[in-house]
């Protein structure tokens, strides 16, 4: 009996013992609060120390999947018709029942699983993205890479001769851990390393890195376009010139420690092997936290913005009215006034790292200077032969819409009467922005004739499922009286652009198969944009034959609404600096009709009253954004299907020559 109670007192006294000397978990959101770098790893390890809640998980699934019936491309992208058989053939309904199924170790695991899935359909509309993780910490490099071609014709990857100038100013308060963090002879000699030929990534062949980043960055169809977003480019700001480090030396989660690279200096012929750890800085959206607990209250939440408002009943309307939406941080454009927002349709490209705002080197900004009518993301230049225009646009989107069409006229005119003769339109990165004006630059340009008046864009068409049809017939029936909505008839014109009478039911099914799946669209919706805000010239500006429009290939949205009706309806010529020699690359990206996001969608459900029906999505419970591309442009060589499964070809391919650089 003692031997059996002095045992038990040595139980407990062990157990007493054990609860005391026990350590808490360790959490590792505190151990990097308030530093503005960490390592990947550091970030990784807070990111994915949550476990995945059932009910958050379900909500996710059920909001997205519910969603999607208002993506116009769902079934096209099951498998795309050549030449993007090989690049679009995603399956999202499929891929939501296989993650609704499987199992994940934490949260981020989840969120990462949905964001590459919806990557696969290389359509930069369609995405779902979480401000929980989704460039909470960016990840840099320092050495950004160049696709170089020699005098000779050889092409190779290189740092970017301009790396250590890029880096230098844009991280002054991390470059020295990049310094020590060389070996040897090279400790301290990182802008030696600029201009170096890259002989191997990883121990491979850089093309395999350059190609396993084409497989998951998304965006755009073209193999050879992804290809290219590897690379280091520059884009034409709202508040200057900017550079673009590229996917290499840029990524939005934290998931890469460190790169091994096998490197030739410049003027040497030995290689250089070395490794160069990567650096996660705190993000420009993200929020401050002190541990684990703020850092989920303060980015993981849903908040006032996430989901919709029904526009007549709810609290706080007016001001969501006014108020940029959650999609404007992952969009590819400057950010716009906020009640332009919901005033003009937009049709622009997403990513989980935010438009750059790192300033291109001075070295590598246009040595003319621009002309006075210039305005923001719209630079004009006249070129030394007194000839020669530039139309440097970086973006369809600027802050002041009215201002920024009437910058683009008077630009334009200012070259003429400048002297120029010829154009080029330069569009690098472009990632698309304001619908009309698209329409409009390409009327002024082009002057007025059948491709221009009265569509100088794409008729659309929109999905015409049960949830959009109640929609429409709400609207119909009343439900819209200040006419605020999207789908309210009085926003759209017919095939014959006659505008539709306020009560139309418009959204009559036309039903066909895709893929072998049953689908209905609306009927043919026409031009949107006419007449003008501003009076266009009764003449055109500049001769189709002496425009070039240049890029990298990477112009999307409604950059690739202009470029594409340019060049095939008005035969203007196309250019593309850069890629892979004996890739074909095509001149421009997704084209869309409208894209729009969740929280628009959720608008129009609840303002009809109809977010109690068995079809509409619930709110999102975490911080995510959802977008969607809402109209399809018909196409130009073939009217019936859509223009953003057709062959964009670039006939014109320009090397970005070392020379040069």
């Amino acid at each position: 009996m003692l031997t059996r109670f002095l045992g038990t007192l040595l139980v407990a006294w062990l157990h007493i013992l054990s609860n005391v000397t026990a350590k808490p978990t360790p959490d590792p959101c505190a151990a990097i609060a308030n530093k503005k770098w960490v390592l990947p790893r550091e970030a990784r390890a807070c990111m994915t120390f949550f476990p995945l809640d059932p009910l958050v998980k379900a909500n996710i699934i059920e909001a997205v999947n519910k969603t999607l019936a208002f993506h116009t491309s769902s079934n096209y992208q099951i498998q795309a018709p050549a030449p993007y058989e090989n690049d679009v053939h995603e399956d999202l309904a499929a891929d939501l029942v296989r993650i609704s199924e499987q199992t994940y170790s934490s949260d981020f695991d989840f969120h990462l699983d949905i964001y590459r899935s919806f990557k696969r359909v290389n359509d930069g509309h369609c995405g779902v993205y979480n401000l929980c993780y989704d460039s909470l910490y960016v990840t840099y490099l320092p050495i950004p890479l160049a696709l170089l071609t020699t005098e000779a014709g050889s092409q190779d990857v290189y740092i970017a001769p301009e790396a250590f100038a890029v880096a230098s100013a844009e991280f002054e308060d991390e470059i020295e851990f990049w310094q020590n963090a060389l070996p040897g002879h090279l400790k301290g000699q990182l802008a030696s390393l600029s201009g170096a030929k890259v002989v191997s990534i990883n121990g491979n062949d850089p093309f395999v890195a350059v190609d396993a980043n084409a497989k998951i960055t998304g965006s755009y169809q073209s193999f050879a376009t992804r290809q290219n977003s590897f690379f280091a480019s520059y884009t034409r700001g709202a508040d200057g010139w900017n550079y673009a480090m590229g996917n290499f030396a840029q990524q939005t989660h934290p998931l890469t420690d460190t790169v091994e690279l096998t490197i030739q200096l410049a003027n040497h012929t030995a290689n250089e092997t070395f490794v160069l750890p990567y650096r996660s800085r705190f993000g420009s959206n993200s929020k401050n936290f002190t541990d684990s607990t703020s850092y989920r209250a303060n980015n993981c939440k849903a908040t006032n913005k996430t989901n919709g408002k029904d526009l007549y009943t709810d609290i706080g309307s007016s001001q969501y009215l006014q108020t940029a939406p959650p999609i404007a941080y992952f969009q590819q454009q400057p950010l716009v006034g906020a009640d332009e927002y919901r005033k003009e349709p937009m049709n622009v490209l997403l990513d989980g790292t935010p438009l750059s705002d790192i300033s291109l080197p001075e070295l590598l900004q246009p040595k003319v200077p621009a002309l006075n009518q210039s305005y923001s993301v719209a630079q004009f230049y006249l070129l030394n032969d007194n000839i020669t225009g530039v139309l440097a646009l970086g973006s369809f989107s600027a802050k002041n819409f009215t201002a920024f069409g009437l910058s683009l006229l008077a630009g334009l005119q200012e070259l003429k009467d400048s002297g120029a003769t010829q154009l080029i339109v330069d569009v690098t990165n472009n990632g698309g922005g304001y619908i009309c004006i698209a329409h409009w630059l390409h009327r002024i340009i082009i002057g007025p004739k059948e491709t221009t008046i009265p569509q100088a864009g794409l008729d659309t068409t929109t999905r015409a499922g049960p949830l959009a049809r109640l929609i429409v017939q709400a609207i119909a029936d009343g439900g819209d009286p200040e006419e605020l909505l999207s789908y309210n008839p009085i926003q759209w014109t017919n095939a014959s652009h006659h505008p539709f009478p306020g009560s139309h039911n418009w959204l009559k099914p036309v039903h066909t198969t895709i893929n072998g799946h049953d689908d209905a669209f609306s009927q043919r919706l026409g031009q949107e944009c006419q007449p003008f805000r501003w009076d266009a010239p009764d003449h055109a500006l500049f001769d189709p034959e002496k425009i070039l429009i240049v890029s990298n290939g990477r112009c999307g949205s409604s950059c690739s609404l202009f470029s594409i009706t340019m060049a095939k309806e008005d035969g203007v010529r196309t250019v593309v600096v850069g890629g892979k020699k004996n890739v074909p690359q095509q001149y421009c990206g997704t084209v869309g009709g409208q894209s729009t996001d969740f929280s628009m969608i959720d608008t129009e459900i609840k303002t009809t009253k109809l977010k109690n029906h068995e079809l509409a999505p619930p709110d999102f419970l975490t911080n995510s954004v959802q977008g969607i591309t809402w109209r399809l442009g018909f196409g130009i060589d073939n009217p019936e299907t859509p223009e953003g499964m057709s062959h964009v070809p670039c006939l014109v391919i320009v090397p970005t020559m070392i020379a040069v650089i």
